[in-house]
């Protein structure tokens, strides 16, 4: 944390009380910290309380220019290493869901490329109402990240969800954050497969799916932030990556079937989150094939099973799987992770919505060799991909990589 900058937004609500002790802890913890303020917070605490506990200029109007060398939204957005809104009002929520931009806040937050967090405090009606659990989606698909507030003891005098949580544990999820952003997988060469494979039935058509290759390819970049030496294995190309991603283009089942054997064991992990196809066309017409009356039939056989010929090898790395499923989720996890000897299944249910196919947001759950499970909520695919890969480190430090080999 020392000299992290920290922005923090303060938004009008009764729990401004608990981001001046917010921003204290943060101070304390060595972060620099800068507060944005709303004109509805300056009804609760006054801007020289922030003031006097950041050691900072207060921000509260958008046209109030403090330094004339620079623009002040602009130079703060540039600024900031994360963006912390705390509290956050269902009003700012829903404006940032809409790209409204009518106040210091919202102009900055648009502009800012760090990352943001959300910790939102409200009624226990109003945080549950289908408006703001709507504005919650948008904003996880965009990548912000949620602090869940607590239930509780309400100031309107309600008890139920909607406390602003305490600053101790934001600072905590703070700190931590720093700590996993770099050299956590320092060492490791994860091996990843991504998207869909392609059959082909003749030269102009093929058989496929919905994977968009988003997760594997959110799981590449977050672990190339992590200081992995990362390879990846994919049909898709059209998806930005990092430059230090050893990117290795394939078709079909088979095609990657090949690249994954050949470079297995290079990896001490590979994530096979590729939705490979299970069948293939037996015959592949070189030419094009005519319409005719009837039907057609098209006869299938079996392609290779990557995560079961993986779990197989006497010397395989650490193994994760994924699953999508749409029933019986915990049944098919749980067999998966026995039958393919992976070391952790990642499964999600693809009709429930923001955890399907295509989208930029996931919800799934890690189910673990050693009999526990892990439920995430519904986040961005990058935030799933950063708490697979630190469940994966976490593992690895209590040694499961030696149980297994």
């Amino acid at each position: 944390m020392i000299n992290k900058n920290i922005l923090l937004c303060v938004t009008g609500g009764i729990a401004v009380y608990k981001a001046a002790a917010l921003t204290s802890k943060l101070i304390q913890s060595g972060a620099k910290v800068k507060v944005i303020m709303s004109k509805s917070a300056c009804q609760f605490v006054t801007p020289l309380t922030f003031q006097a506990l950041s050691r900072n200029d207060v921000y509260i109007d958008t046209f109030d220019e403090k330094h004339p060398e620079v623009i002040a939204h602009i130079d703060l957005a540039d600024w900031a290493d994360l963006v912390l809104v705390a509290p956050a009002t269902a009003n700012v929520i829903g404006k940032l869901a809409n790209g409204i931009a009518d106040d210091m806040i919202t102009t900055t937050l648009l502009a800012t490329t760090a990352p943001v967090w959300i910790a939102p405090a409200m009624n226990v009606h109003m945080y549950s109402h289908p408006a703001v659990m709507k504005n919650i989606e948008t904003l996880a698909s965009f990548g912000y990240q949620f602090v869940e507030p607590n239930e509780g003891y309400l100031a309107c005098g309600y008890v139920g969800k909607g406390r602003l949580e305490e600053p101790e544990k934001i600072v905590s999820l703070v700190t931590n954050y720093f700590q996993t952003q770099t050299n956590t997988l320092s060492g490791e060469t994860i091996l990843i497969t991504a998207g869909p494979t392609k059959e082909m039935i003749d030269p102009v058509r093929f058989l496929t799916n919905r994977s968009s290759g988003k997760m594997g390819y959110a799981l590449a970049e977050e672990a190339v932030k992590m200081g992995a030496k990362v390879i990846l294995v994919s049909s898709v190309d059209s998806l930005p990556i990092s430059k230090d991603v050893q990117l290795i283009k394939i078709t079909s089942a088979e095609d990657m079937y090949q690249a994954v054997m050949d470079k297995y064991q290079q990896a001490t992990i590979i994530i096979k989150s590729a939705a490979v196809a299970d069948y293939r066309p037996k015959q592949i017409s070189q030419q094009k094939l005519k319409k005719k009356d009837g039907n057609l039939i098209i006869e299938f056989e079996r392609t290779k099973d990557i995560l079961l010929e993986l779990g197989k090898k006497e010397d395989k790395p650490f193994l994760v799987g994924f699953a999508a499923e749409t029933e019986n989720i915990d049944e098919y996890a749980w067999s998966k992770l026995e039958r393919k000897n992976a070391d952790i299944i990642v499964a999600n249910d693809v009709s429930r919505e923001g955890a399907g196919f295509e989208g930029d947001t996931n919800i799934v759950t890690l189910y673990k060799k050693n009999h526990t499970k892990k439920e995430l909520p519904l986040l961005s695919k990058n935030q799933t991909a950063k708490e697979i890969l630190l469940e994966i480190h976490r593992d690895l430090k209590e040694g499961v990589r030696n149980a297994n080999s």
